[in-house]
């Protein structure tokens, strides 16, 4: 069996070089960090029709082989072969958006420059020839001295050209005309030359973009669409959601029930029905509000309106201390603050990279969907608003857009300790408007659904395991009159931090929750479930959210409120705090933000509880 072609995909962001990919290879794709640095690896595989493998290296997006970032500086050094393990490729295929080849061609002709084996991807071809453009492909590949493939991604149009390029070998016996020029003497002269002879303008205007862009960029307009579009997310996550997740809650209540019958010694049957079954199926029951969230992440990244709603806040947020590029990062962290804080890579200031690290993890993220779901049920009513709006959907937007402000005064009050205030001018490309890839947006939830049910089949478990083990041993003495819990490692642990958290209202309990808490914030409802499963709560048969709204756990609304609150600040996920080391690093700035997160969390705390409690009788 011949060996295994190896390719990897070069080219600008917003090219569809990503949704290429997904098309290649599908679902088997692995995604991993390059050793030593935390820049995203993305390796896929698929086959020929003669069967021949061809692995497959989704490089970065660059606008250039002079790096200027991290992510840049890996597609750089894999072109060049520099990085060990990647430094034998078959063959680059440069991918480039056809509706804009002035802009992309440069990176080509890089790439060509090094005498490497390429192949041209000639991709959104649907748009250009909507546009009135007619580019002679012919032609195209013999002033540049490649073979070049049309094709359309998002549809799969073209892609069996491609296959066809690859099972010839095309790309092994490219013209380098070009090898002689260096990776600095490109001007851009020689691209207008080359595009002045290839390709023919009928209409240059994009009526629908621009049509578009008069709504989505309008200084009031576009504010209020990108407002009302956040606003409608966040009643989907409640709204759309809720049947799936009472299907998962009724699925594992019935696990649990079936299992439970089959085992008669006391201590398994408690491992398993209340530590194992009960931890992991509180979290599990959230998966279906994070893959709704997710999707609406993912439908307008694919649309093209990410990089318009980064420049619309540019203003405002250079205002308060942050450059519109911090849009994209600070939006990745409403799923994650660690792609998200990843993501700052694309920021060329350091001290506005910074600036961005220490406040995404305000961004309310995914882990915490499941506490604020948890709270919000139990306390806030299912009820309509004026007849159109869900109130639970309405306090979740309310939570989402507290860390939002937050994280605009904390980036203020940064302002002042900079130096260097002058403004800085923001250039981005805009890529057409464009109807999102349904397969990439598949792949996409189908990898966060994978990361969400790893997280619970890995820590998730552990931790379950581990708290319920905390929670049982030591067993309780004779005549003992408590419940069995209150005499446990973990209801000793849980006493001695009381005193501490009892001014924002935390009971016990609580606090035995937050311990695991740090590993991911997610952990808190399955740690709560089996600290309640093992108390003497455990002797209702109703769900967690009934015990906590009927008040059997002793739970006041000042106590839940305090609690939400809480976990719009504290830092409690070890993987951000080790991410922020990495990309600092830095110990200083990783003790740094998790003090300020911990204290902002318990002065607000303390403000929302007592005020609550005291003012208001809550």
């Amino acid at each position: 069996m011949s060996e295994a072609l190896r390719i990897a995909l070069v080219g600008n962001p917003n090219c569809g070089k990503t949704s290429l990919f997904n098309h290649l290879t599908g679902t088997r794709q692995k995604v991993a960090n390059y050793a030593g640095v935390t820049v995203e690896r993305k390796v896929g595989q698929f086959n020929l029709s003669s069967g021949r493998a061809v692995r497959v290296l989704d490089l970065p997006g660059t606008y250039s082989l002079n790096a200027t970032s991290p992510d840049e500086a890996i597609t750089r050094d894999v072109v060049q072969g520099k990085i060990e393990g990647e430094n034998w490729q078959d063959a680059f295929l440069c991918v480039v958006d056809a509706t804009n080849l002035q802009l992309h061609l440069g990176l080509v002709m890089e790439v060509i420059a090094l005498g490497k084996p390429v192949l041209l991807v000639l991709n959104m071809m649907d748009e250009a020839r909507r546009r009135g453009m007619q580019i002679n492909t012919q032609k195209l590949s013999q002033r540049l001295g490649i073979p070049v493939v049309e094709t359309v991604a998002v549809r799969n149009s073209g892609i069996e050209n491609l296959m066809a390029a690859l099972e010839q070998d095309r790309f092994h016996t490219p013209d380098m005309a070009l090898s002689d020029v260096s990776l600095s003497g490109f001007s851009h002269d020689r691209v207008n030359q080359i595009l002045k002879d290839v390709v023919h303008f009928v209409d240059q205007e994009d009526k629908r973009s621009d049509f578009l862009d008069r709504i989505f960029l309008h200084p009031v307009m576009g504010l209020i669409s990108l407002a009302l579009m956040m606003f409608v997310v966040f009643q989907a996550v409640f709204a759309w959601a809720a049947p799936f997740m009472e299907s998962i809650d009724g699925f594992f209540g019935w696990l649990g029930e079936t299992i439970g019958e089959y085992i008669s010694q006391p201590l398994l049957h408690s491992l398993v029905v209340d530590g194992i079954i009960a931890g992991a199926g509180s979290v599990v029951v959230f998966l279906p509000q994070i893959l709704i969230l997710f999707f609406f992440i993912l439908v307008l990244e694919e649309s093209g309106y990410l990089p318009r709603a980064a420049f619309l806040l540019d203003k405002l947020m250079f205002k308060a201390g942050l450059s519109g590029r911090a849009f994209i990062p600070l939006l990745s962290s409403f799923a994650c603050a660690v792609p998200g804080i990843m993501a700052t890579r694309s920021i060329s200031d350091p001290r506005d990279r910074l600036v961005t690290i220490l406040v995404a993890p305000l961004m309310t993220c995914s882990a915490r969907l499941p506490v604020y779901a948890l709270l919000i049920a139990a306390f806030i009513p299912s009820q309509s608003v004026w007849g159109l709006f869900n109130l639970q959907g309405l306090v979740l937007f309310a939570l989402y857009m507290a860390g939002i402000v937050s994280a605009l005064i904390v980036a203020f009050i940064l302002k002042f300790f900079q130096k260097d205030q002058s403004q800085r001018a923001l250039l981005m490309e805009l890529p057409s408007y464009r109807i999102p890839d349904v397969k990439s947006v598949w792949i996409g939830l189908l990898d966060r659904a994978k990361i969400f049910l790893k997280r619970v089949g890995g820590i998730i478990f552990a931790l379950s395991i581990l708290l319920w083990f905390l929670c049982t041993f030591p067993q309780p003495p004779d005549g003992a009159t408590l419940p069995d819990i209150d005499y446990s490692f973990a209801g000793m642990m849980g006493h001695v931090m009381q005193p501490i958290f009892a001014p924002i209202g935390f009971n016990w309990q609580i606090c035995i929750a937050l311990i695991p808490a740090m590993a991911a914030r997610e952990v808190v409802v399955a740690a709560l479930g089996t600290v309640y499963a093992l108390s003497a709560a455990g002797e209702n048969t109703e769900g967690l959210v009934s015990l906590i709204s009927t008040g059997d756990l002793g739970w006041s609304l000042a106590t839940g409120l305090s609690l939400l609150v809480w976990f719009i600040y504290a830092p409690h996920c070890l993987a951000t705090l080790a991410t922020v080391k990495r990309e600092t690093g830095s110990w200083v700035t990783v003790a740094g933000m998790t003090i300020y997160l911990f204290g902002l969390a318990y002065f607000v705390s303390f403000l929302t509880y007592q005020i609550a409690s005291r003012y208001f009788g809550w």
